[in-house]
């Protein structure tokens, strides 16, 4: 049975080696093909959150319903060079009656500091909404400053997310078209 420390202990090799790096599309490409699936890092840290959401330690505060989730596993602290870690369950599938192509979209938001994401679907084929389109298995790194919506299709996703210094602010507004989508 696996706990938040668990997570946490296994995070922190992987926190010290991007502590320096500003998220953005170079550190996205480093992430997928240093840190992508396949790798130990993933591997690791993807089954120690899908743990956790089975066993009710992560993403389990109800944002948008049960199927959209999420919890903060860690504050930011000196172990963990500042950075937070959280964790979100969105699952465009709903309801039976929607399409397999119906998009989730959660709470628009921005990246004061920017955001290191590890995505891990669910259901083959789930994808979450980055930066640089839609991402399956591996990484997004929204820049500093980003905002956006949230935006899942195809299944479950769980993002396991790295934020500088915790910074997330559910403050801003959307653009007033209601788009918004990745950034």
């Amino acid at each position: 049975m696996s706990k938040p420390e668990d997570l946490i202990q296994r995070s922190i090799p992987f926190l010290d080696e991007i502590k320096e790096m500003t998220a953005g599309t170079e550190v996205e490409r480093w992430l997928n093909a240093t840190h992508g699936p396949g790798t130990p890092v993933y591997e690791d840290l993807a089954r120690l959150i899908k743990d956790g959401v089975a066993q009710g330690w992560a993403a389990n505060i109800e944002v948008g319903g049960k199927h959209y989730r999420r919890s903060r596993i860690c504050e930011p602290k000196a172990e963990t060079f500042n950075f937070s870690i959280t964790a979100v369950y969105m699952d465009s599938l709903g309801n039976e009656d929607e399409s397999r192509d119906a998009v989730m979209r959660g709470d628009y938001h921005a990246h004061p500091y920017g955001e290191l994401n590890m995505v891990v679907p669910l259901n083959e084929g789930a994808e979450l909404a980055g930066p640089n389109g839609w991402c399956g298995a591996g990484w997004t790194a929204p820049s500093p400053g980003s905002q956006h919506y949230p935006e899942v299709r195809r299944g479950a996703v769980i993002a396991l997310f790295f934020l500088p210094a915790g910074r997330i602010s559910y403050s801003v507004k959307p653009p007033a078209s209601g788009a918004g989508g990745p950034a």
